[in-house]
């Protein structure tokens, strides 16, 4: 009998990862109670061992209870399982957690779950349209829809999706399409060339799981050359269930069991063919108990993976001994130089140069949660990893490529310090007493009294922002760092000031910033040294108040009238010969022009007008009509607009000369002058339409 097992049969890393996690805490915290909720992955052989170990399994509605009792002597850990949960339970989990220091949960839902959560929580907003691939009564279906804001359509299959637009009338609305990451390849991809069609504003993501993915694949290929097909994993797992689907499509001979003693051995014959592949919650013991026992009662089985090596089996060398041989051993911890087999946005696939395939999970990949294994990496690529585990079993070792970052970025770090340099990173984290700076793909952490804020301030102001920093203290053993943006801040200013002072000069142009406004004056911030504008350096409009020309933030370009470089003071102006509205005025205008002023103020003995601002002329009484009146408000209005004729320019004392009369009595000159039979153009064209 031949036996060919799917390299990719068995634990996914989201499954493994979560099974792990759990013993893990069984074993390091043997007091605490311990929850999952609902059954951590649908394996039964795995869900009864749990159960032997007293982890509990219960549901959202027992949660109130599981928190009441929750104490000091009852400290207690409620898993989340690989499917994920929704939006309200994890809002409630974290909200427990805040408030019982005896709680805590064990987020174990899968990275590629929770990236979809992420898609849908960034893009499914009020006024879009989430389509939903899977079981709407998944659990993992139900935690992704939770995260959408606006309209959600769930479907399983084609006809369903069919059926639901041929209702639809939201064609114009912007489409948000995902999938559950265990549904069919095949369908997935009808689906989206059906999706297109309909939506040409659809925002196609694709969720599918690449170990899910690659399962399918090779399921499909490996039932179409052997004899027998047999599916391992639990009846109530949808991966599985797909599996068997894909399988049965193309080798009708196919048979689904959830462990080694529902094996029929009467369905086989010693010359067949048989492939074996296995659901995501199929641990690898339970794979080789199947194998185990389809080659108990043969002597010749012939085992060989999809590398198409084989093995043969005899009394001197047992298969398992023989494929030991053939790998490159590898070891937790240890670093290894491998090359990039394939990328996408979930993970790397790394070549190890041995017999099990490497992979980088992309929540080992970066620091940086922002980063797209896409754009980062490609086909053939060497990158230095850290192996954190391997699993012959499933012919799987599990990659980190930050740890090794980790390491070296620690050496900068350290480097960093020993010489003070100056770091630039972002802040991430408001976290108690300070901030965390990520600088060389580091966590620094930013004392509250270093973070260059005053005391007591609010530290969530500087999340997100890029500051730089210096390292001030380091703990070799814990790989801990304490920085500084405030040292770094007052050592800039320093040197600022330094230079500053090393290249002020009389009449010098700066461009500043109004920093403070005070009655006699304004303080310019001309870039860490302050210089000021008195009140008469200003403008040369009357004001009552320097806020009445300038205000606190806007941009002025000044210059140095003079300075004390000792006393560290400067006295800057603002107006120059430039702006001067006197030589404005008289460069427009001359003696005889006529120009439309503004009346500003009335005495006695005529009126005030503006002519542009800052410059006023004086209308005497007698040059306001034609006529003799008793004061200008019998004639003119304050705010008014009129047109006045310059009589006369005194330069040296800056007074205009300004009348409205004159223009009065020229027009009356020009009317008596006018022939008798004049008709104006105006007139004209009336009489001839």
């Amino acid at each position: 009998m031949i036996i060919e097992v799917a390299k990719n049969a068995g634990f996914c890393f989201g499954v493994d990862r979560a099974v792990d996690s759990v013993y893990r805490l069984i074993d390091e915290n043997p007091k605490r109670n311990i929850y999952t909720l609902g059954n951590l992955i649908h394996n039964p052989t795995i869900c009864e061992d749990l159960e032997e170990k007293n982890v509990r399994v219960i549901s959202e509605d027992d949660l109130d209870k599981v928190f009441a009792e929750c104490n000091e002597d009852n400290p207690c850990t409620v898993v989340v399982r690989a499917h994920g949960v929704t939006k309200d339970v994890y809002e409630k989990l974290e909200d427990f957690s805040n408030r019982n220091s005896n709680f805590n949960m064990l987020d174990c839902a899968c990275p590629y779950v929770k990236k979809i959560h992420k898609i849908v929580k960034d893009n499914a907003g009020e006024d879009t349209l989430l389509y939903v691939y899977g079981d709407p009564n998944h659990p993992e279906v139900k935690g992704i829809v939770s995260f959408a804001k606006g309209e959600v359509v769930v479907f399983s299959n084609v006809a369903e999706l069919e059926k639901q637009l041929a209702s639809d009338k939201n064609a114009q609305k912007k489409v948000i399409v995902v999938s559950q990451t265990t549904q069919n390849l095949t369908e997935w991809k009808k689906t989206q060339k059906i999706l297109e069609k309909v939506y040409t504003n659809s925002y196609i993501f694709d969720t599918i799981c690449s170990v899910t993915e690659n399962r399918q694949i090779e399921t499909e290929l490996l039932a179409q050359k052997v004899d027998f097909m047999v599916i391992i994993g639990g009846r109530n797992s949808s991966n599985t269930n797909k599996l068997f689907d894909t399988a049965r499509k193309y080798q009708p001979n196919t048979v689904l069991v959830e462990n080694a003693t529902e094996l029929r051995l009467d369905l086989f014959r010693n010359n067949m063919k048989v492939g074996i592949s296995a659901g995501a919650s199929t641990p690898g013991s339970i794979i080789e108990e199947v194998k185990n026992k389809m080659s108990e009662n043969t002597m010749n089985n012939i085992e060989k993976d999809l590398t198409q090596q084989s093995f043969e089996i005899n009394d001197e060398n047992s298969f398992a001994a023989m494929l030991e041989e053939s790998f490159k051993t590898l070891n937790t911890g240890e670093i290894v130089k491998g090359t990039v087999l394939a990328v996408n946005s979930n993970e790397v696939q790394v070549d190890l140069g041995a017999k099990v395939t490497g992979i980088v999970p992309y929540s080992e990949v970066s620091e940086n949660p922002s980063v797209k294994l896409e754009e980062e990496f490609k086909v053939g690529d060497e990158i230095e990893v850290m192996v954190t585990r391997v699993s012959d079993i499933d012919g799987v070792a599990s990659l980190s490529k930050k740890r090794v970052d980790a390491i070296t970025n620690w050496k900068n770090v350290v480097e960093s310090f020993n010489e003070g340099k100056i770091l630039t990173g972002k802040v991430t984290e408001i976290v108690r007493g300070g901030v965390i700076v990520v600088a060389e793909g580091q966590k620094l952490f930013v004392p509250a009294s270093h973070s260059g804020l005053a005391k007591d301030a609010d530290l969530s102001v500087l999340k997100g922002t890029e500051q730089r920093v210096k390292i001030i203290d380091i703990n070799e053993q814990r790989r801990r760092a304490v920085a500084s943006i405030r040292i770094v801040a007052r050592e800039e200013k320093k040197a600022a000031e330094e230079a500053f002072w090393a290249s002020i000069e009389k009449d010098k142009k700066y461009d500043g910033v109004v920093k403070s406004i005070t009655n006699y004056g304004v303080f310019v911030d001309l870039g860490g040294v302050d210089g000021m504008i008195h009140s008469t350096e200003l403008a040369w409009t009357h004001f009552k108040h320097p806020s009445e020309i300038v205000s606190i933030g806007e941009k002025l370009t000044v210059y140095v009238k003079d300075f004390d470089a000792e006393a560290k003071r400067i006295s800057l102006g603002y107006k120059t010969e430039e702006n001067n509205p006197w030589n404005i005025f008289v460069e427009k205008y001359a003696v005889g022009d006529v120009a439309t002023v503004k009346v500003v103020n009335m005495m006695p003995f005529g009126a005030f007008a503006e002519v542009i601002p800052g410059v006023d002329g004086l209308i005497h009484i007698s040059q306001i009509a034609d006529k003799k009146i008793n004061k200008p408000a019998d004639i003119l209005e304050l705010g008014q607009e009129v047109d006045a004729k310059i009589t006369d320019i005194d330069t040296e004392n800056h007074k205009i000369s300004l009348s409205i009369r004159a223009l009065i009595e020229e027009a009356k000159a020009a009317e008596e002058a006018m022939p008798e039979d004049y008709i104006p153009d105006e007139e004209k064209e009336e009489a001839a339409e």
